[in-house]
């Protein structure tokens, strides 16, 4: 189970056509990108993929491309977050009905249960399928209860598929406690970073990492990652320093600077659904220039060679 989830894991954007339609031409496009640039798994549609914009059968129909697409040749991730713990597993039950290699999910949204029924919502989830099963702490983007190493060790006890932790809080302290006391029981289980912050991640003792950057920056976060892989933290800083300022620069606009800087960089993925709101003519220029100046996007490929 290790073996076959740690790595570099993509998490692509949705392309959508003018009309706001899923671009499937255009995503079989980028799902190849993301396979000859180094990636190692796909997660998908994560909120990069503006997942919470898609109705139920656009989500299920997009992982149902994306894993005939992939044809093996990668583990494919499915997202399954939902406000509704049945909706949830049930898009679990059809991640690994359709081939999904594991299932990654968020806390529930918009209810900000007490974290009693966190650990409910996740149990349940596990329990609907075989697959290995992850969980995203991102506080910043849901709102609500955060995961513990508590509640981590408390859900090994209910899902025997619990994998691991997808982190993006940057709470270091969280990421030391869920290492050294989640192993214990369960050597395999994984820490993965959910942000493209590395260095830090790695010296607790990360063993992968989801990033939505290599759509722009693939060469770049890759050697940032081998670097990290074998522990050549100190040479990896200068190159992690450059990609945090790529990231906050993205971050800002979400969806929506994430695909301006596609755009840019010759990969179009069309626009981004409502109400996420997509940037101006003169904000993109913005950004345009912004990427322009950083030296180390100077080698990575543009256009979806």
């Amino acid at each position: 189970m290790a073996g076959e989830l740690a790595g570099l894991v993509h998490t692509p954007v949705t392309p959508f056509t003018r009309d706001g339609r899923v671009d499937y031409d255009v995503y079989g496009k980028l799902i190849e990108f993301h396979l000859r640039n180094g990636a190692d798994a796909l997660a998908l549609p994560m909120h990069a993929g503006e997942s919470v914009s898609l109705v139920g059968d656009e989500r299920r129909a997009l992982l149902e491309f994306a894993i005939k697409q992939v044809r093996c040749r990668v583990p494919v991730v499915a997202h399954v977050s939902d406000a509704g713990t049945g909706i949830a597993a049930e898009y679990a039950r059809h991640a690994e009905a359709a081939g999904a290699a594991a299932v990654v999910a968020t806390t529930p949204y918009y209810w900000t249960p007490p974290p009693a029924m966190v650990l409910e919502h996740f149990a349940r989830i596990g329990a609907a399928v075989k697959i290995p099963f992850l969980v995203h702490n991102a506080p910043d983007e849901m709102a609500g209860t955060r995961i513990t190493a508590e509640l981590a060790l408390r859900l090994m006890d209910r899902a025997g598929n619990f994998a691991g932790v997808v982190d993006s809080s940057l709470d270091w302290q969280f990421m030391v406690e869920l290492v050294d006391q989640a192993r214990r029981p369960r050597p395999a289980f994984q820490l993965l970073s959910g942000v493209e912050y590395m260095v830090s991640a790695r010296a607790i003792g990360a063993t992968g990492a989801f990033s939505s950057l290599v759509a722009i920056a693939p060469r770049a976060v890759r050697s940032l990652y081998d670097l990290c892989r074998k522990d050549r933290l100190f040479e990896a800083r200068g190159l992690q320093e450059e990609i945090a300022v790529l990231l906050q620069l993205v971050k800002r606009a979400r969806a929506a600077g994430l695909k301006a800087a596609l755009r840019a960089m010759g990969r179009e993925c069309g626009g981004v659904r409502p109400p996420l709101r997509p940037l101006g003519e003169e904000e993109s220029g913005r950004l345009s220039e912004a990427l322009a100046a950083m030296p180390f996007l100077r080698t990575e490929p543009r256009g979806w060679q």
